[in-house]
């Protein structure tokens, strides 16, 4: 049987058209035009003038958790607007509901310390005529022994600059370029790294400010071609694997509200941060069917990929995926069988294009149901019976592709209240080029003549906790050893140790000590008489490496510690700030300062995390999936075991785990005789 998917694209109205019905929707492409069109009627709008950003404003918080149903929407958007020509940039709010532009501001984008919009994509293709046009850039393709055939061809890329306080950057819109040159019939450029040379752009100004050429290094002789055809003939070892659910998936959708077993929460999608969690909450079975809030709003509003080479050619590089570039922008429009698997529900994404019109990304959003193994198990005493019930995990994901990296964010919601965050980093990873067999400090050798950089991805998430309601606290929870002496005559004794965190600021985590932290509520006590808690449980690996006084530190601040609280407050979004392009560094520093104590209250938790690359042979041409995660894991949040209740395997439920399966020896699947699970069975469960 095949896979099968569904399609959502919310409420609609009579001409078929998206109609939003909820404050937190998606903007729609009816939306996103009327936004422009009011601009352009109010005479904001000149023909140079670009959306190099478009969000959500989204309520104050206070009002929308008073909002009802049948209510004004409070749709309000900001969009950036540069005009490419000069440089200006305003900052323009529309309120969708009046249909009034309320204010345009101009943002004082040419003094230090202030940053620059994301890129636009017309200016990646400003980048590539202009250093192909510039003739110290020719001059040092020819002695490299590149044709003109060859520089048509070559890929230049377009990245940002980074930040180091030079009078010729500062305050203007910059771009770097590196170059790549694939031999004729070769399809992947970034096998190929003309190392070396560095091409410093003035967007604005359409002209190349500097030129860098560090010499001349042989262009690595490396097939990096990975595609159907350069792979030769598939395996066939591989037996079909069926996932199938002949009853249909179990979560409800209307519109951006999703319903599953005990979750209940809303969908959202954004140009900068792709997908956003709204108004998550848990149906409490065992009280009484009680909706409770636990999150109002999760999402990952930023990323920093620091690179740790000297060279020239990389010694700037610190990628602000999402504040420079726009995750939500470059996101995938996602293929069943190949991305997702099961029964599928896809959401659509708009997003405004350079020039403000709506740009839909079909099926950007994926969500589906998965089995994840045993949930829990017991043999009785008696040696026979068997209890058992599986797990199973609701997915919503979506991947983004950054230039040559592409990151999946996963979402998944489990049966037993548990919540889990999981990035996968994939893609082709960014090489230079030097002579074969070196053993370089900042490089490994992927292939021969082929180096990749150390570096780092490090993912930020944005948790706006709502646990029982939004008086919250956040405690650091460590494991202690316990000397020999009184109190532990035998040495076998250990604790833990729960410090309130009463001020607003970073916290590094410490595996040496198991190091986590407990969200919870100063309000709600569950049935042990104990504040009801969620446990972050973090994977506390190495945080920002790049000097404490490097500027990359200063912009990327929120990768310094693993985690940071702060008092809620409406508009802070953005780790980095609004806009780190270029900027000297702001955001959760900022944030921090401006906080109140977090120890009651309505407060916000930053989880930095990720990983540090050091790329091996085995991640070229293209890299398997590195894997990063942080899990929430209720703990005395529920008064016991919430999943007694599914269906499964013991002497109450006679049939096989409740499962469709066939044994792997071809006999019938069929319970004991006591009803315990006899299955010796394989495959998937079936539906709810």
């Amino acid at each position: 049987m095949k896979p099968d998917a569904t399609h959502t694209h919310g409420a609609r109205d009579s001409h078929g058209t998206e109609t939003p019905t909820h404050p937190l929707d998606r903007l729609t492409p009816d939306e996103i035009t009327r936004v422009r069109d009011l601009l352009d009627q109010a005479g904001h709008l000149q023909e140079d003038t670009r959306f190099a950003q478009q969000i959500q404003v989204e309520p104050p918080k206070a009002k929308m958790l008073e909002w009802k149903a049948g209510e004004p929407l409070m749709r309000r958007v900001v969009s950036t607007l540069l005009d490419r020509d000069t440089g200006r940039v305003r900052e323009a709010v529309v309120d969708l509901d009046s249909d009034e532009v309320v204010s345009v501001d101009t943002l004082p984008t040419d003094q230090a310390p202030y940053g620059q919009p994301q890129y636009l994509f017309e200016e990646y293709e400003d980048v590539d005529q202009i250093v192909k046009a510039d003739e110290r850039w020719r001059d040092a393709m020819t002695k490299r022994g590149f044709d003109e055939a060859d520089m048509e061809r070559a890929l230049v890329v377009p990245l940002a600059p980074g930040q180091f306080g030079e009078p010729d950057e500062v305050g203007k819109r910059m771009m770097r370029s590196l170059t790549f040159c694939p031999p004729e019939g070769r399809r992947n450029p970034w096998s190929y790294p003309v190392e070396g040379l560095v091409v410093l752009l003035n967007v604005t100004e359409r002209k190349v400010v500097k030129f860098w050429d560090e010499g001349i290094k042989p262009l690595p002789d490396v097939d990096g071609d990975y595609d159907h055809e350069a792979s030769g003939e598939r395996r066939t070892t591989l037996k079909p694997l069926e996932i199938t659910q002949p009853e249909g998936p179990s979560f409800a959708v209307e519109g951006s509200h999703v319903r599953w077993e005990n979750w209940d929460f809303r969908v959202g999608f954004s140009m900068r941060e792709g997908l956003v969690l709204n108004q998550l909450t848990w149906r409490d079975d065992d009280n009484g069917g009680e909706v409770r809030p636990v999150l109002h709003r999760a999402s990952v509003p930023e990323m920093v990929v620091p690179y740790g080479d000297t060279s020239e050619c990389r010694r700037w590089i610190s990628y602000f995926d999402a504040g420079e570039y726009h995750l939500g922008k470059n996101a995938n429009s996602l293929e069943i069988g190949c991305d997702c698997l099961g029964v599928i529900h896809y959401f659509d994404g708009h997003v405004a294009a350079d020039t403000g019109e709506p740009m839909s990304i079909p099926r950007v959003i994926c969500m589906h149901e998965e089995d994840y193994g045993v949930l829990w198990k017991h043999r009785e005493l008696d040696g026979e019976t068997q209890h058992s019930r599986r797990s199973r995990r609701l997915v919503i994901s979506y991947f983004a592709t950054v230039g040559n990296y592409d990151y999946g964010f996963f979402w998944y919601l489990y049966l037993d209240g548990t919540i889990q965050l999981e990035t996968k980093a994939t893609g082709l990873v960014f090489a230079g080029a030097n002579e074969p067999g070196l053993d370089l400090p900042h490089a490994t050798e992927m292939a021969p003549g082929l180096y990749a950089p150390v570096h780092q991805h490090i993912f930020c998430a944005r948790l706006d906790f709502d646990l029982d309601g939004t008086d919250n606290f956040v405690e650091e929870v460590d494991i202690k050893r316990m000397p020999m002496g009184e109190g532990n005559v035998w040495g076998n004794a250990f604790t833990w140790t729960e410090n309130r965190i009463t001020e607003a600021g970073g916290y590094l985590g410490d595996n040496t000590v198991g190091r986590s932290w407990k969200i919870g509520s100063n309000q709600r006590k569950n049935a042990v008489g104990k504040p009801t808690k969620y446990h972050l449980i973090p994977e506390a690996r190495t945080t920002l490496l790049n000097a404490d006084e490097s500027t990359v530190a200063a912009r990327a601040s929120f990768a310094t510690k693993h985690l940071w609280v702060t008092e809620y407050k409406d508009g802070e979004l953005f780790p980095a700030g609004m806009y780190p392009n270029q900027h000297t560094g702001g955001g959760l520093p900022e944030f921090v300062k401006d906080s109140g104590p977090v120890d009651s209250g309505d407060i916000v938790v930053w989880h930095s995390f990720g990983l540090t690359h050091l790329p091996r042979p085995e991640d070229w041409p293209i890299m398997p999936v590195d894997y990063s995660s942080m899990w929430l894991k209720p703990s005395g949040f529920l008064d016991r075991n919430p999943t007694l209740n599914l269906p499964g395997g013991s002497s109450d439920a006679p049939s096989c785990c409740d499962t469709n399966v066939s044994r792997t020896d071809g006999k019938p699947s069929e319970g004991g005789a006591d009803g315990s699970c006899q299955c010796g069975c394989s495959t998937s469960e079936s539906g709810a």
